[in-house]
């Protein structure tokens, strides 16, 4: 008796199928997102390091004066022309320290200032705090003896002693020049620190600062009617 039995394959018999091809696309669109959100975590991060940035920089702030009203030049600075403003550290620009407030109330302006702006030591006549040491005398100069509209506070200026009815020009131990009417004429170096209306004349007074050598002879010719004044070029040919 044959006892082997043979199994006849069952014809319902299913293979395993493959994965279908969706899940493949499923795994690349996760890595997808995953990468979408590194990258807006790691721009978040960024702008907040940024925003840290500005606000250390926004605090580091100095106070320094500024111009409260428009001033002209030669006025000098009373409290109502200044105020005080936050200023954020700039290596290219140098306000006067708001500390240093009391130092310059009394000086004059060398230049027209503007209202809003801040204000710098270079703005500033040195006629207005004159220091130890020197001198300040008037001189009256006539018509063609000054330049016309040109001189104002803090210009650097040579006073030309003109020569006497005589024909001599004394020279002083500060003054450029020798006793002989063959010489170069003598000069005397001062800065302008203030200058006065002209009259109907065209006679007008200039209060020069000079050093104390020089401030006798520069009295005696100013009185003499013997000084003329030439204005020295100033800085950036202004």
């Amino acid at each position: 008796m044959d006892t082997q039995t043979s199994f006849a394959p069952r014809p319902d018999t299913r293979h395993q199928t493959d994965l279908p091809a969706s899940t493949g696309m499923r795994k690349t669109a996760t890595g997808r997102r995953w990468s979408t959100t590194v990258l807006l975590l790691l721009v978040t991060l960024i702008g907040a390091l940024g925003g840290a940035v500005v606000v250390a920089r926004a605090g580091d702030r100095v106070d320094v004066l500024a111009i409260a009203r428009d001033v002209p030049a030669g006025h000098r600075l009373t409290a109502q022309d200044l105020t005080t403003v936050s200023f954020a550290e700039d290596p290219g620009l140098s306000p006067v320290p708001a500390s240093q407030r009391a130092t310059v109330l009394g000086k004059r302006a060398a230049v027209d200032l503007r209202h809003g702006g801040l204000l710098s030591p270079a703005q500033l006549a040195p006629g207005g705090a004159l220091g130890d040491g020197l001198q300040v005398v008037g001189v009256e100069v006539k018509r063609g003896s000054a330049p016309r509209d040109e001189l104002r506070p803090g210009d650097k200026v040579a006073a030309v002693v003109l020569p006497s009815p005589g024909g001599t020009a004394e020279s002083g131990s500060g003054a450029k020049g020798e006793e002989d009417t063959d010489a170069a004429p003598v000069s005397i170096a001062a800065t302008v620190k203030s200058v006065g209306s002209p009259d109907s004349t065209g006679t007008l007074v200039v209060n020069l600062v000079v050093a104390p050598d020089d401030g006798a002879l520069l009295a005696v010719k100013a009185a003499a009617k013997q000084i003329a004044l030439v204005r020295e070029p100033r800085e950036g040919g202004s």
